[in-house]
């Protein structure tokens, strides 16, 4: 099937005695057992179903839509994004390991890496993925995994998997990268290479700004093992947050298209507006489109407070994606723990701003914008 025909199909079959068009919601804590022999079925693998932090209809049926659109094996859903991160990281890695991950991480994932892995006894070392002599100097014995982005958050780099997956295998490590911003809409890595991919579902894979939830998918021995972190850590999904997203990712192809075309647009504007010293928006990321996330550095002569209050009806909000257009501010938001010296080197400052576009109409979009910078341009 096609892409966009199998996110509208990958889902449960209702069974012979309810014959559900869309799966219903298992919205209970644990599952019944008629005798003590049908209990003891579950741990010989004869019943699919305990209790809902070790699996559920509907949070299973996430892991496998998701796998499904990326062409992968095996996925497991999680709580959310950092916690679908987590886990595929702890299924490849453990206390004593050492990990490289490219420096120009969203913030929240550079944090967990930094110091939450740090009381896990794991190391860390942040390089410029862009460079495979910066990769390879960094690598020690106890080198395990090499983890990215497909695209960085919030400057929009595009990760050279190809490279990175060759590096990998010279060196005997795994891979992981987040496919948040890009979706399997417009990249699929494993099919690349990649060994574990995760997915912030709260984002593109949802869709609407309703849910929290993460997904890791790839080869079937490491999701397995991060399935069994998801068990024992409690970083299950609840039932019905799982069946939310998997309505909203009937959608995801069609949203991401009209996204995109949207950011595409809006990126050339803005080339061409005085009063924007940088536009970063990808141009390589796929066929089908570069992604629904432009990013902009307003030039110094404009005062950021008040181009954010001239915004309109585009909402200011701290994360990103669903069908309306927002801004964010990375230096008060997603990279605002960051060392000051890590912002600098990105190139995180005052006038950086993280557009995530929706689905209106694109000229009314770009009207917006204009109308803010032009409001917030000094006279």
């Amino acid at each position: 099937m096609k892409f966009t025909t199998k996110v509208v199909h990958s889902q449960l079959k209702g069974t012979e005695e309810i014959r559900s068009k869309t799966t219903p919601i298992y919205q209970t804590s644990a599952f019944s057992f008629t005798s003590l022999e049908e209990l003891e079925g579950f741990y010989e693998g004869k019943s699919p179903y305990l209790y809902s932090r070790t699996g559920n209809p509907n949070t299973d049926e996430l892991g496998k839509m998701v796998a499904d659109l990326e062409g992968a094996p095996a996925g497991v859903a999680t709580s959310s994004g950092l916690s679908a991160i987590l886990v595929g990281i702890l299924a490849v890695v453990q206390s004593g390991d050492h990990i490289i991950a490219a420096e120009d991480l969203y913030g929240g994932t550079f944090h967990m890496l930094k110091e939450e892995l740090k009381s896990f006894g794991i190391a860390t070392s942040f390089v410029d993925f862009t460079s495979e002599e910066e990769i390879e100097a960094a690598l020690t014995p106890k080198t395990k995994l090499l983890y990215s982005e497909t695209v960085t958050n919030p400057f929009m780099r595009v990760e050279d998997i190809s490279r990175m997956v060759a590096l990998a295998e010279k060196h005997n490590l795994k891979t992981m990268i987040d496919n948040t911003f890009a979706t399997p809409f417009l990249r699929q890595p494993f099919l690349e290479g990649v060994d574990l991919v995760a997915h912030s579902a709260t984002k593109y894979i949802g869709g609407h700004s309703d849910i929290t939830a993460g997904v890791v998918v790839g080869k079937e021995e490491l999701v397995n093992k991060a399935r069994g972190k998801v068990v024992n850590i409690g970083s299950n999904l609840s039932p019905f947050e799982a069946w939310l997203t998997c309505r909203g990712a009937k959608t995801l192809a069609l949203r991401v298209g009209t996204q995109a075309q949207n950011a595409g647009t809006l990126a050339d504007e803005l080339r061409t507006n005085d009063q924007v010293k940088r536009v970063y928006y990808p141009t390589d990321l796929s066929d089908k489109g570069n992604g629904a996330i432009v990013t902009i550095e307003l030039d110094r002569s404009c005062d950021i407070s008040t181009f954010f209050k001239s915004l309109g009806w585009i909402k200011i909000i701290p994360s990103l994606a669903g069908v309306e257009t927002t801004v964010s501010y990375p230096l008060g938001t997603s990279h605002r723990a960051l060392p000051k010296e890590a912002q600098e080197k990105l190139g995180i400052n005052t006038h950086v701003v993280r557009i995530s576009l929706g689905i209106e109409d694109g000229e009314d979009i770009v009207s917006q914008f204009n109308e803010a910078i032009a409001a917030s341009a000094k006279k």
